[in-house]
This record gives C-alpha cells, sequence and structure tokens, in this order.
C-alpha cells in the first residue's frame, strides 16, 4: 500500500533562501527536514505569514497558484471588480491548462486590475511559472525559479487581510487547511467570507 502523498513534503534547505526569515524564523527551521514540518513548526510560534509563504515557496507552481486561487476567492471583495474575477478565472484557466497562451492570458488580466488584488497576484503567479516574461517573438527571458511563490504570497496574504484584517488569524488556519488538501491531491476549496456591506 502506498504512503498517502503529500507535496509539501519536499526539502526545505534549497527554499529558505526564498523565506527571508528573520533570526527567530531561522531558529524555529533549523534542522527541520521537509517543508512540511517546517510549516509545523512556523504554526506552533504563531508565525503564520511565514508559514504561508514556505507553503507557496513549497507547492509545485501547479498547486500554489491554484491555492493562491481558493484563498482569494474564499475572501471576496466588497468591491466585487470586473478584472479580480478575470484575473483568478485566468489563473485557473492557466491552472488546468498550464500552456503558453493561458499563461500569458492570466497576466494581461492581472495587469487590467492594476495588481492590486489577491486575484491579481495569483494571476502574475501563473504568468511567472515558466516559458519568457518577454513579449512574444522577444528573446526570451525566463521567469526565477522562486518567483511563482513569490506573486502566491502575495494573493494569499493580501486575501488574509482584505476588509477585516483583525481576522487574520482564523483566515491564516483556514488557508493552511486548504493548502494541506491540495498537497494530499484535493481541491482545498474553502467556504467564502462574505465582504461587510457598506
Amino acid at each position: 500500500m502506498n504512503a498517502p502523498i503529500n507535496k509539501l513534503s519536499v526539502a526545505l534547505d534549497p527554499l529558505l533562501p526564498r523565506l527571508e526569515l528573520d533570526a527567530t524564523g531561522a531558529a524555529l527551521l533549523a534542522g527541520v527536514p521537509d517543508a512540511a514540518q517546517g510549516v509545523e513548526c512556523l504554526v506552533r510560534a504563531g508565525c503564520w505569514p511565514e508559514a504561508m509563504r514556505l507553503i507557496a515557496h513549497a507547492l509545485p507552481k501547479r498547486e500554489a497558484v491554484w491555492w493562491g486561487c481558493m484563498c482569494a476567492r474564499a475572501m471576496p471583495s466588497a468591491d466585487n471588480l470586473p478584472a479580480d474575477a478575470e484575473a483568478v478565472q485566468a489563473a485557473e484557466a492557466w491552472v488546468r491548462r498550464p500552456e503558453d497562451a493561458p499563461r500569458r492570458a492570466a497576466m494581461a488580466a492581472a495587469q487590467k486590475g492594476g495588481f492590486r488584488s489577491p486575484e491579481a497576484w495569483a494571476a502574475v503567479g501563473a504568468f511567472w511559472s515558466g516559458g519568457s516574461m518577454a513579449p512574444e517573438g522577444a528573446p526570451v527571458v525566463p521567469p526565477g525559479e522562486h518567483l511563482t511563490g513569490v506573486a502566491v504570497v502575495g494573493a494569499v496574504l493580501l486575501a488574509a487581510l482584505r476588509h477585516s484584517p483583525e481576522k487574520a488569524p482564523e483566515r491564516y488556519a483556514r488557508f493552511l487547511a486548504s493548502a494541506q488538501d491540495i498537497a494530499a491531491g484535493g481541491a482545498g476549496r474553502l467556504e467564502v467570507e462574505p465582504p461587510p456591506t457598506r
């Protein structure tokens, strides 16, 4: 019988430079072998943003972008902007079909919203997943391997702080459960938190 899959069970050491940890965070992760255990250590210490950052860099790129989308969808904006809806739909389209055309469409959708929302940053994560950052036909400029994680961190943290920042800790806990579900092969869907009425 095969052991259950956990896509967070990747080596931690190569990810550490991406996490921008302070001395306390670095000490928490000293000697921890994999990212899944690293997340547990950070959560136990109450270092939620750092745990979210580690997840975003540890998950495979498609799963990370999908997680960013799930977090964004769970925290819709009261403004209900069409650009945000388009961005998250474009990011999800790339997850379903990770090819160059959907990847570029995700960036175009992110640009429409001015890169201000979790939805936009999930879409940027798709664009930064591979291929070239240069316009089509121009010499190839590959994105840095870490950039999808950077964009997804932006999506997740913006979602956690959206319209009620004081609720961030409980949202982080929900986002963690979503990431763990995705890492195990699930969809990671979250209950939607309605925005406050104006």
